[in-house]
């Protein structure tokens, strides 16, 4: 088919190649089916990625999108169906998918995705109508129990990038989920830094796990039970500016005799109007800095969530744990390559949520594919105003410069490159 000429409205599809190699996607993934260059599991797998970037849940059945461009850029003549995505995801582990994610984690920090040494910690549920019969939870306190599944995920305070998620039933208490969540994230991030969660991992065997990984520091806002207020509303507070203050004091839980530092705050002017909230840590940070700046970048994690929901992370077709593990695994990866793509857009254009930058730049450019000697040819009709040609004219030759194989395996060794008319 690569012998033909193809047009169509898929050539945005190709500008994630690049990026893809760049992230070493594809050895990621042969390592996570445990298959060959020449094997069919890693295209499928890579159908899946192209698909979540997309922002279209099985784009098979779209029909409108479901011609050789898209189809070629995962290195296959047609789509596959429905059923070899969930055969193949069917058969490969939770922990497989976890190892994935850690290694694409990996690959990340090295690509510098993760400055910084503020990580945000934070549970995304997904609101279920499923048939089973399976425990339920709470989205929120004043919401009623629902079936759901559960993700959780570490996120970079600085770019907002995710570093490390785990899923689960809707029956696994919140502590053991994210004990696991850092003990993966532990397997990324080897420099000190400070998780920042909320009141909802406020839990002694959270805190505890500061003794385990001890690179890491935690700060955690404490739940407002009776008991705390009296003990903070009694505390001698310093003032910090108008009507701000903050008091520092011990803690211990419950039966516990390990002591951990109390941060409380206070706002208002006069006595009638005070209002009180504690923080819990085990970092020796100054307190205004713990409280006033880090603890606001823990908001990231909600851009993240707003941000990129769309791919795959606003709805759950199966609770079949190895398949929507798998599913999530493939989507960081697509996030991944997005979030380097996005990063090559003119500076207008970056703050494109996942469904925009889908609709603007990858599912709907006019173009055709060619191979001229060892190259596949893309040409772009209409150049496209959020892009810098630069970028990706002569790809080989920039490639090269940056120290990656400008050969793409899934495509059975050509090169790429790109053309502006």
């Amino acid at each position: 088919m690569l012998s033909q000429k193809v047009s169509g409205t898929s050539v945005g599809m190709w500008l994630l190649i690049p990026e893809l190699l760049k992230l070493g996607a594809w050895d990621i993934i042969k390592a996570w089916t445990g298959k060959t260059d020449i094997d069919l599991e890693p295209r499928i797998a890579l159908q899946v990625v192209n698909e979540t970037a997309l922002c279209v849940n099985r784009i098979r059945r779209k029909s409108s999108l479901g011609h050789q461009g898209f189809q070629l850029s995962n290195g296959m003549g047609r789509l596959v169906t429905d059923e070899q995505v969930h055969t193949l995801l069917n058969n490969h582990t939770t922990h497989q998918a976890q190892q994935m994610l850690v290694n694409l984690g990996i690959q990340r920090q090295l690509s510098g995705h993760f400055p910084g040494d503020i990580i945000a910690i934070d549970p995304h549920r997904i609101i279920s109508s499923s048939k089973r019969i399976m425990a339920r939870k709470r989205k929120r306190t004043d919401f009623p129990s629902q079936k759901m599944l559960q993700t959780f995920f570490s996120v970079c305070a600085h770019t907002g990038q995710p570093i490390m998620a785990t899923i689960s039933s809707t029956g696994l208490p919140t502590a053991k989920a994210t004990a696991g969540l850092i003990g993966s994230t532990g397997e990324i991030i080897k420099k000190d830094a400070l998780l920042v969660a909320d009141k909802e991992h406020f839990t002694r065997e959270l805190l505890e796990m500061s003794r385990k990984h001890k690179h890491f520091d935690f700060l955690i806002p404490a739940i407002n039970t009776p008991k705390l207020k009296n003990k903070i509303q009694d505390l001698a507070y310093k003032p910090k500016w108008a009507g701000f203050a903050i008091a520092e004091t011990d803690f211990c839980f419950a039966h516990d005799a390990r002591k951990y530092r109390l941060i409380a705050e206070r706002t208002g002017e006069t006595t009638d109007n005070y209002s009180y909230n504690a923080f819990i840590t085990t970092s020796n940070q100054d307190a205004i800095q713990l409280i006033c700046n880090n603890y606001d970048k823990r908001w990231s994690v909600e851009e993240f969530f707003r941000f990129e929901n769309d791919m795959g992370m606003n709805r759950a077709s199966t609770f079949n744990l190895n398949v929507r593990y798998g599913k999530l695994a493939l989507a960081m990866i697509a996030q991944a390559t997005t979030y380097q793509l996005r990063n090559k857009l003119k500076k207008d254009y970056r703050k494109w949520d996942a469904r925009h930058l889908s609709n603007e730049v990858l599912a709907w450019a006019d173009g055709d594919i060619r191979v001229k000697g060892d190259t596949i040819l893309i040409t772009f009709y209409n150049k496209p105003t959020h892009l810098n040609p630069q970028d990706y004219i002569n790809l080989p030759k920039k490639l090269t410069s940056e120290g990656i194989n400008p050969k793409i395996p899934w495509l059975y060794d050509y090169k790429l490159d790109f053309r502006f008319k």
